[in-house]
């Protein structure tokens, strides 16, 4: 049987882990230099003058169960973006191993990979931004010790196929490292690749609080692996990486209200991105819109500029990718509230 660790750097698999200061909250704390007097900026059990929990059990419990596995599956950390980083410093060996990914795309997987001093491997998406699994497995080359995918994707904003993903995995068992980047899924309407992992040990999904729950400012992220994975990956994060107020705020997050909250505010989310592409569509400044199945659009205009301009003159802010390959016109427009949405309609509608 493969051990999806060979593909690992082997100096990560040797590395003694950082001992960080015991966690034992029963006892008085005089182990950790830290100061004895809280500031009065509660946070939870315990003041902000304390280390928070390294991997918080409750909360990895709670995110365990949330998502369907078992606890030694989860890692938590600072947003998806530190997730990217740990798998790729962990796999990847400066100037020699490579990861590849498929433009247009998250553009962390390619930061990411020049921070390591990793080459990097573009595999474009189809004419319909959709996976092609055979020209990725046609680009795969023993160098290449990562693939990045992104289901939805961003900036496009659609589904990978399932079936596309599931040949890569077969494609590459045993050769690569494939991570599914899964931060807009609920708002899909689809079920997570998650299952996958029982037979394809090489896959990694991130999820993240930061998007369908809310949480963007929290900065709480989650790598779902196999525990040899997520172990190789605790050894190099660094200790204590969320705050205390990130842990309070997430394990609130997933009691059964908020979840039931959260649900209700995705469907109201995926209406109003209903109703905004179909006003947009309707404007004589817009050229296409893509299918998204995130929380935004990628909208193509006839003049990305003018449309940038009308909506920042009344207080919006767009994303403009006009200038990435592919992506010419395009903007990016998170969904808002109903409001919001109104105004931006109204903005480019007399632009």
């Amino acid at each position: 049987m493969i051990d999806v660790l060979d593909l690992a750097r082997p100096d990560i698999r040797a590395l003694e882990p950082y001992a960080h200061s015991a966690w034992e909250p029963a006892l008085t704390r005089l182990h950790a230099n830290e100061n004895p007097w809280a500031d009065g900026a509660d946070a939870g059990a315990l003041g902000l003058n304390r280390y928070s929990e390294s991997q918080p059990k409750a909360l990895i419990g709670a995110l365990a169960t949330h998502y369907g596995v078992q606890p030694g599956q989860v890692l938590t950390c600072r947003g998806s973006d530190e997730g990217i980083d740990l798998v790729v410093r962990a796999f990847c060996r400066a100037g020699r191993d490579r990861v590849m990914f498929c433009p247009p795309t998250f553009a962390m997987y390619g930061f990411a990979a020049a921070v390591q001093g990793a080459d990097v491997v573009e595999v474009p998406l189809d004419g319909s931004f959709g996976l092609d699994a055979d020209t990725v497995l046609k680009g795969w080359s023993p160098g290449v010790k990562i693939i990045f995918l992104c289901s939805p994707n961003n900036p496009t904003g659609n589904s990978l196929a399932r079936g596309a993903i599931e040949l890569v995995l077969t494609g590459l068992a045993g050769r690569a490292l494939v991570v599914l980047d899964e931060a807009y899924i609920e708002f899909a309407g689809v079920g997570s690749c998650l299952a996958l992992q029982s037979r394809h040990p090489e896959l990694v999904i991130l999820r993240t609080l930061s998007k369908a729950h809310g949480l963007a400012g929290a900065r709480c992220g989650v790598v779902l692996a196999v525990p040899a994975i997520i172990g190789l990956l605790a050894r190099i994060i660094p200790p204590y990486a969320l705050t205390a107020p990130t842990i309070v705020a997430a394990f609130a997050a997933l009691a059964p209200e908020r979840l039931a909250r959260t649900q209700d505010r995705v469907r109201r989310l995926v209406v109003e991105r209903k109703r905004l592409h179909a006003a947009l569509i309707a404007l004589p400044l817009v050229r296409k819109i893509w299918p998204s199945d995130a929380n935004f659009l990628l909208v193509e205009f006839d003049d990305a500029a003018r449309a940038y301009a009308a909506a920042a003159r009344n207080g919006l802010l767009l994303r403009d990718f006009s200038r990435r390959p592919r992506l010419a016109g395009c903007l990016r427009i998170t969904v808002g509230s109903p409001e919001e949405n109104d105004r931006l309609i109204m903005s480019l509608a007399a632009a």
